[in-house]
């Protein structure tokens, strides 16, 4: 039982300890039916224009969501210029090696990174993204979370 514990602690300090380099937040979906109307938004400051940043669209389903993907608009708007949007077909499962990304139990995780084709973050300032579902159902049932992640590129 103490070494439950102790491995408990370690890895709780370990991921709490996890630095992120720009910005995440996750949304919840409120009764696991997200409606068209339902536009999670995240907002964040980019001050170093010199870098390059990937971003993550991570969503979170049980294993009773009924499709092998995910269709999402996101709609982009850098600091001084007009919102555009971009319609972007989300992997979730295959048929061959069953759901993408991470899970426990009935819940599975995928972050996926949408930077091509969205706006470079090039001007200092406020950027702001929403996230919205263009699937056939209204609601989509048995999604959990909706969440976007900005990180600094790691490549030379």
């Amino acid at each position: 039982m103490k070494n439950i514990i102790t491995v408990l602690l370690v890895s709780s300090c370990f991921f709490s300890c996890v630095k992120i380099d720009v910005y995440e937040k996750q949304v919840n979906i409120p009764s696991q039916q997200w409606y068209y109307d339902n536009k999670p938004s995240f907002s964040f400051q980019i001050s170093d224009t010199s870098s390059l940043y990937n971003l993550y669209i991570v969503i979170r389903h049980t294993d009773a969501y009924n499709y092998n993907n995910i269709w999402l608009r996101i709609g982009s708007k850098a600091p001084g210029d007009t919102i555009q949007f971009q319609n972007i077909n989300l992997s979730l499962a295959s048929d061959a090696s069953g759901w993408d990304g991470t899970g426990t139990d009935d819940i599975f995780e995928v972050r996926e990174n949408i930077s091509p084709g969205l706006v470079p973050l090039k001007k200092p300032g406020l950027y702001t993204f929403t996230v919205g579902q263009i699937m056939r159902d209204n609601p989509l049932k048995h999604v959990l979370n909706v969440g976007f992640r900005v990180e600094k590129d790691k490549q030379p």
